[in-house]
């Protein structure tokens, strides 16, 4: 089929689903007065094997080939990305670092009716990480026909992220705390130098687009999304209902005139404007972060962070996805929606609304970085190019 999604809720036809194999830890390297050496490598290379061993992206290949057969029973054609070594060092002008995943096949890849838009993360590891899914787009769309762009990729020769001061008194702080306990969420503002923005900072609402300045998308970002995009689609930027990465866990459309959104985060006040008309969920009763997954972090993944930033390396093992990354659902039509067999409310509360939920595990989603609409790219729905708010 031709490459076609335009929506987040219409029939889903063909999906990616991402892959967990090769995952590692991100081992950046920045010093400009001091060599890479062989043998700093190696040591860090054995770091990331004990930061990520082989059970952990067993498990989470298992999920993802689980949530494969759920969409191909729905009817849809499910892809897979044949995943290049992600251990071996690349470099620019400016830096040297490894890749992490390609478990989040959403993240930079934004699909927009026929347009197929890489997006300029502002993570050096995630310089490659689309030509992951290149095969997929020219084996079975490329001579269909569509608009192919990538963002120009920013040089990254500083610091993208400066720290923002929090209140530690909110709602949202003391519920973050709770549901990990104890862990403190961090914030940071993504630099204006250059275009950055990873895809998952936007939803897909036919002609209009919400897009979300964060700390994984910059102004210059949504600019330039507007740019590229021809005059009919309206880019609409929101940044006063999260500040800290991706929007699919704080503002999810299900169908035509109705949005999910996270109550601890989005308000009355701050809610989009482009939703005022719409119905609303509102919803946060998520389920706590796992405890193996908590364990894991402070038993190993954070220890193993400080001894890599001993050796020089900037990397990623001190991130976990906050709690809320368990709203993070796939539609598969107007009536159908895969969600996160952990996340019993949420479950209640879309039933509610007489859905039909399909439940999936994904065992390590906050070890990887993302859900079930983070892990899997639509490139094809049975949609058209629609206006939903005039």
């Amino acid at each position: 089929m031709k490459l076609n999604s335009h929506n987040e809720w219409d029939k889903l036809k063909e999906v990616i689903v991402g892959s967990a194999k090769n995952s590692c830890a991100v081992m950046t390297w920045r010093n400009p007065t001091k060599d890479l050496t062989h043998d700093l490598i190696n040591k860090a290379l054995l770091l990331s094997k004990e930061a990520m061993p082989q059970t952990i992206i067993d498990e989470t290949e298992e999920d993802l080939n689980d949530l494969s057969n759920i969409l191909s029973n729905f009817g849809a054609k499910v892809f897979r990305p044949k995943v290049h070594n992600l251990e071996k060092f690349y470099s620019s002008p400016h830096w040297y670092t490894t890749g992490n995943n390609s478990y989040n096949a959403r993240d930079l890849n934004l699909v927009v009716g026929d347009y197929l838009i890489e997006s300029p993360s502002q993570h050096a590891s995630r310089y490659y990480e689309t030509t992951t899914y290149y095969d997929i787009f020219y084996e079975n769309y490329f001579d269909k026909g569509f608009k192919w762009i990538a963002g120009p990729k920013p040089l990254l020769n500083y610091n993208v992220l400066e720290p923002m001061q929090v209140n530690e008194d909110t709602i949202e702080a003391k519920r973050y705390s709770e549901l990990t306990k104890g862990t403190k969420e961090t914030f940071h503002k993504l630099t204006e130098k250059e275009i950055l923005f990873e895809a998952a900072n936007t939803l897909r609402m036919g002609k209009d687009l919400l897009y979300l300045a964060s700390s994984s998308g910059n102004i210059k970002g949504a600019k330039w999304l507007k740019q590229v995009l021809p005059e009919e689609y309206r880019v609409h930027i929101t940044s006063e209902i999260y500040r800290s990465s991706h929007i699919d866990s704080t503002v999810l459309c299900l169908r035509p005139g109705l949005v999910l959104l996270n109550s601890i985060r989005v308000n009355e006040d701050n809610c989009p404007k482009i939703f005022e008309k719409w119905d609303k969920i509102w919803f946060s009763d998520v389920a706590p972060t796992s405890d193996k997954e908590l364990e894991y972090q402070s038993n190993v993944r954070t220890p193993i962070s400080k001894k890599l930033i001993q050796l020089g390396f900037d990397n990623n093992l001190q991130d976990i996805s906050s709690p809320w990354v368990g709203m993070n659902l796939l539609s598969l039509d107007q009536n159908t929606i895969v969600v996160d067999e952990r996340q019993k409310q949420l479950i209640k509360k879309l039933e509610e609304y007489k859905f039909n939920i399909i439940t999936a595990r994904l065992r390590h989603m906050y070890t990887m970085g993302g859900g079930l609409h983070c892990s899997t790219l639509d490139t094809v729905r049975d949609s058209k190019f629609e206006n939903y708010f005039d």
